[in-house]
């Protein structure tokens, strides 16, 4: 999956842009979509960095081998997010040689 497949994902789901972070709590990693999105006027990122973000966080996904377990979570979810209220995804990855970047 690529940044412009992840926003195309969004897009479908929910009819915005979402911000997307990755974040590890209590030893599990979500991928969490955010409630701001880019057609927003208070958006911080522009649509050049905004892309670039997702690419990176797309590459993330794909190293770790997470890009599944997202595509079919969004597709299968009832949740949306909204105001204060992030779209928490679970992800069972494996970390392989990347462990390093999200065990310390």
């Amino acid at each position: 999956m690529t940044g412009k497949e992840l926003r195309q994902i969004l897009l479908n789901k929910w009819g915005r842009s979402y911000d997307v972070q990755l974040r590890r709590v209590q030893g599990k990693v979500f991928l969490q979509v955010m409630w701001k999105y880019l057609e927003q006027a208070s958006f911080p990122l522009t649509e050049t960095e905004y892309q670039e973000h997702l690419d990176a966080i797309a590459n993330y996904l794909h190293a770790l081998g997470g890009t599944q377990q997202v595509q079919q979570f969004i597709a299968q979810t009832r949740e949306r997010p909204r105001l204060g209220k992030a779209v928490s995804i679970p992800l069972d990855l494996d970390f392989g040689e990347r462990a390093s970047e999200w065990l310390i």
